[in-house]
């Protein structure tokens, strides 16, 4: 049964194939360094993005390509060094209490909306009361969690105007947490805590984000976007940092088939690339020695099941069957190839104090795996006279393909499972995800937002508005509870591990393997620092030598967006 395994994944891939309370933090009061020194001209930065964003709203954003556009164009009161290190941002330094439950925030005296008109506190204080609002819908609002009366809010108990954040004066916010949460400030340089312009918001809820109207406080601002081909950016002339950015004009582009992709890079169509073609690992490393840029990335890449409806509804031992009979050694070495690591686990290793569960199955064989698959998927009912049939969705990418036909080339090979492979389009696929009516297994992937465990384990709480498995456990929820008040890091760090374990063995999704971020980067491009986050706002690059022109150096006010 294993060569027949093999036999037929290689068919499949070639057919297209996070005591006392601990002190509060040091706070990072230097001034931002300066990403270069500013270049004549302007040059223009050319960046494949993946797909078309969702949104340009900042509290209604979730997928890496609309945040990668959104760090351009917004501010938080912290922000981000090229390294992903928090350094200030629309606030020029703060205060933290000694128990390390307030934090105080001066904004920076230059800090000014993309119009020349000052930033304000209460522009703060607006924005994340609407981003908490249920009204609004944020799919990434637990990011404001550890703000006092924050959980109430986004459940309706309590209005908005109870979140735990207040105007001091004008240039002064102050926020008050449930808890000591070391990692706070990096939640501050995250999309959901961006600030938006009441008045602007008010006006146009629905067309606020086209071009020329979206005023934002970022280093750039929107100039055009023309849906399925270019977001254009320029730079911000009221930005607080402005002479020292040296990149005039962000050219973003939703390109979703890796392939074409790096057709564009070799034309000179493109300074890097979101993505690359797994298949095209050797020949890339032979032709771009210097540009291939692979990393390691603060992700997982999960296949996710539907437990709100059949066949997995009541059926972990069918989602463990179809869990151990993928083999990841095989995937990650023949169809993904960049070095990625195979898990079984739903965090990435490496976070600094966190020893992950171990499951069993990490001890065997696959060939061990795959005979206890075959045992539960017997007990569940289903044999090769009564197969399992499933849909597995994925969002359209030439690598989710391949790794969809990989894993359903295992099923059969091992269980005998018939599976329907369904490619969507980003946002009807998110939407299938969502509403959980027609989705039975998915592509999931989850990149943490700062880097704790918790990141990667609040997301399977019941009322998570980015659960799209549907599991729902009062007792998985009363440990995010208690981790959230833990404020000794051992005690914290074990109720993780134990939050983790209990997810393991409900198994609502079945990890494959750690991400590497794996691109293509303009050697002549400057300023560029991996880090684990894959966060790069433009106002760090700058181009050896000048670096290219725009090709329509006129603002566009054409081209809606979503």
């Amino acid at each position: 049964m294993r060569q027949v395994a093999v036999a037929l994944f290689a068919l499949g891939t070639a057919a297209g194939c996070g005591a006392p309370p601990p002190p509060p933090p040091v706070v990072d009061e230097r001034p931002a360094p300066a990403a270069a020194p500013f270049v004549a001209g302007t040059p223009v930065l050319r960046r494949g993005n993946g797909g078309e964003p969702e949104t340009l709203d900042p509290h209604r954003a979730q997928s890496v390509p609309a945040q990668n556009i959104l760090r351009d164009l917004f501010e938080g009161l912290t922000a981000e060094a090229a390294d992903g290190s928090v350094i200030p941002g629309a606030a020029a330094h703060w205060d933290i209490s000694r128990d390390g439950r307030r934090y105080t925030f001066y904004l920076d005296s230059t800090a000014r909306w993309s119009d020349g008109v000052p930033l304000a506190a209460e522009d703060f204080v607006y924005s994340l009361r609407r981003s908490a609002d249920p009204a609004t819908g944020s799919p990434a609002v637990q990011v404001l969690s550890p703000i006092a009366n924050a959980q109430a809010v986004f459940a309706g108990h309590l209005a908005p105007a109870e979140l735990g954040v207040r105007a001091l004066n004008p240039r002064t916010v102050q926020i008050d947490l449930e808890n000591p949460t070391p990692y706070f400030l990096s939640l501050l340089a995250l999309p959901p805590a961006y600030p938006l312009r009441r008045a602007n918001v008010e006006a146009a809820s629905d067309t606020f984000t086209r071009p020329g109207m979206l005023i934002s406080n970022g280093a750039y601002v929107l100039a055009e976007w023309r849906v399925g081909s270019r977001i254009r950016l320029l730079k911000n002339p009221h930005y607080r940092d402005k002479d020292h950015i040296a990149i005039g004009e962000v050219h973003y582009y939703p390109i979703a088939d890796q392939n074409a992709e790096l057709a564009r890079y070799r034309a000179g169509d493109l300074d890097w690339t979101y993505d690359l073609p797994n298949a095209r690992l050797d020949w890339l490393r032979q032709q771009f020695p210097e540009a291939l840029t692979v990393a390691p990335w603060l992700g997982t890449y999960y296949l996710g099941f539907n437990l709100t409806r059949p066949p997995f509804s009541d059926a972990p031992d069918l989602r463990r069957a179809l869990n151990l009979a993928i083999d990841r050694e095989l995937l990650v070495d023949k169809v993904t190839r960049f070095g990625e690591l195979p898990s079984f686990n739903i965090t990435p290793p490496g976070m600094p104090g966190y020893h992950q569960p171990r499951p069993v199955e990490t001890g065997w064989a696959q060939a061990e795996r795959e005979a206890e698959a075959r045992r539960l998927y017997r007990e569940a009912g289903y044999s090769a006279e009564r197969p399992l049939r499933l849909e597995l969705r994925y969002n359209t990418s030439a690598n989710h393909k391949k790794i969809a036909l990989a894993v359903a080339a295992m099923w059969r090979a091992v269980l005998g499972v018939e599976t329907t492979l369904l490619n969507e389009e980003w946002k009807v696929f998110l939407q299938n995800r969502q509403q959980k009516r027609v989705t039975e297994v998915f592509r999931g992937g989850w990149i943490g937002d700062y880097n704790d465990p918790y990141a990667f384990l609040e997301i399977f709480r019941s009322t998570h508005r980015q659960n799209d498995t549907g599991y729902a456990d009062p007792s998985y929820d009363r440990l995010l509870d208690r981790i959230a008040a833990e404020p000794v890091p051992v005690r914290r760090f074990r109720l993780l591990s134990e939050a983790e374990r209990r997810l393991l063995a409900a198994q609502p999704v079945a990890p494959l393997y750690t991400y590497v971020t794996k691109r293509l980067v303009n050697p002549g491009l400057k300023g560029w620092q991996d880090n684990l986050m894959d966060h790069h706002p433009s106002r760090w690059m700058y181009f050896a030598g000048g670096g290219s022109t725009p090709d329509d150096p006129t603002p566009v006010a054409g081209g809606e967006g979503p």
